[in-house]
């Protein structure tokens, strides 16, 4: 039985869908101002995790992963490029699928743009506005429109504040608009030269906390099985959502709430001020896409990830021993049986809350036995239990012999030239120059290897 750590319990339960055999899953996407980074690679890494393990477990999964292509940010940042909003969204959009189908990241079942959705989050406001939970800010009716946080009762209990807690130790941004200074935009009034769409306030657009729980509504119902997102959306964001969506409908919007953890650079918080910024396409520069997704997943993903250079190179080099194990084996197709002894473990380790760390562990042990045995059925079953985490589905040697874009120094010709060098010095019994030209080329990052049926490389 599937258990997962729920946020809003905090702790974990039996997974029990709303709909035997289905799953309804809702995860917060980015917003398209900017290429994406490597903070944006651990939520969708942590996500793809999960989508393919319940698909893995047989569940028909509908999983929504929205975009936000209308935002203070996105209209900024169009302005300083001197470019249209939709000229700076469809690069950014065609940017991140570049970078998640590179780090095999699945399509979403939908991927819902806020723009796409804006009828259904004015009928959404409207509702809140006749039950009393919105307001306009002008006498007249028109202008912003806020949501009046006082007068939901629930309000914090995904995050733990309470009202009181948050007015003294948060700081609010005053606006006179506001009955509260706690309360949140719902619909923003138009402002010069920026994008804007009619409502019963006036011309404007959605404030952000509003977009999702019209886009969740809209393609998975009221009431659906997991939302999910970073650990900073938990408040105000998700908090927020829920007090829309439980505010308007009066019941249960989400059954299971969870968060991936943060994730730093040489242990300090990512930040472009302390130089310590890096988009996805970057770091791709310097290493192999499945590395960087092996160091993501084999790291619990609700746990706090550091990201460095040594944490990286040792990344690639675990990687890289799973991939030798199945090197000159045949790995024929294998039908996952999780009552047998070592799929039944990786199933009892994915199932307490997505346990990538023991589920990898798995992998390494049938690795070893692999190292000692040969046998293609242990290579296919090695392969099955690491394709359900979108890993080892590579032919072991192009994977071995890949170099990411950085590494342009040496070419597969002059890898070619020492082999040949090499064996014509063996030829003449030199064993001296022989193991000279091997350490050169260790020395470059190539590892020439003899084997039985000639002499391989890979890059260390």
């Amino acid at each position: 039985m599937l258990k997962i750590h729920n946020t809003l319990t905090r702790g974990k339960q039996e997974f029990v869908p709303l709909e035997p055999g289905k799953v309804r899953m809702y995860v917060c996407g980015l917003t398209v101002y900017d290429d994406c980074h490597l903070g944006h690679a651990r939520m969708l890494l942590a996500f793809d995790m999960v989508y393919r393990w319940l698909l893995a477990s047989g569940y028909d999964v509908t999983y929504v992963r929205n975009i936000t292509d209308v935002d203070d940010k996105i209209i900024a940042r169009a302005a300083q490029n001197g470019e249209s909003i939709t000229s700076l969204t469809e690069r950014m959009v065609a940017g991140m699928h570049r970078d998640t189908d590179s780090l095999l990241i699945l399509h979403p079942s939908f991927e819902p743009r806020a723009t796409e959705f804006v009828p259904g989050m004015v009928a959404l406001i409207e509702k809140l506005v006749v039950k009393g939970l919105a307001y306009p800010a002008g006498a007249d009716g028109k202008g912003d429109v806020y949501y009046a946080v006082a007068k939901f009762p629930g309000y914090g209990r995904l995050s733990g504040k309470s009202l009181a807690d948050l007015r003294a130790g948060e700081r609010v941004e005053i606006d006179a608009d506001k009955h509260d200074p706690l309360d949140f935009v719902l619909w923003k009034s138009a402002k010069q030269g920026e994008p804007s769409w009619p409502s019963p306030w006036g011309p404007g657009r959605p404030g952000w906390h509003i977009e999702c729980s019209a886009m969740s509504e809209a393609l998975l119902g009221e009431h659906f099985d997991i939302h999910g997102g970073g650990a900073d959306l938990q408040f105000p964001h998700h908090e927020n959502e829920i007090a829309q969506s439980e505010g308007v409908h009066g019941n249960t919007f989400v059954n299971y709430w969870m968060h991936n953890g943060f994730l730093r650079v040489n242990d300090e918080k990512m930040s472009k001020s302390l130089a310590n910024f890096f988009t996805i396409r970057e770091v791709l520069q310097a290493y192999d896409p499945e590395v960087v997704r092996f160091f993501m997943l084999r790291a619990h993903y609700r746990s706090p990830i550091n990201y460095s250079e040594d944490t990286l190179a040792d990344a690639k080099n675990a990687l890289d021993r799973l991939y030798t194990s199945l090197k000159g084996v045949d790995a024929p197709e294998v039908s996952l049986d999780w009552h047998q002894p070592v799929p039944k473990r990786f199933r009892v380790a994915m199932d307490d809350d997505f346990n990538t760390p023991e589920a990898v562990a798995v992998l390494f042990d049938l690795a070893g036995g692999l190292n000692r045995t040969r046998e293609p059925a242990t290579a296919g079953l090695l392969k099955a239990l690491a394709g359900t985490l979108g890993l080892l589905q590579r032919e072991p040697t192009a994977y071995l012999q890949a170099a990411p874009a950085m590494e342009n120094g040496v070419s597969e010709q002059q890898i070619e030239a020492w082999i040949a060098a090499r064996d014509e010095a063996k030829r003449g019994k030199n064993y001296a120059e022989a193991d000279r030209i091997r350490n050169e080329a260790l020395q470059a990052g190539i590892q020439l290897e003899d084997t039985p049926k000639g002499v391989v490389w890979r890059r260390v």
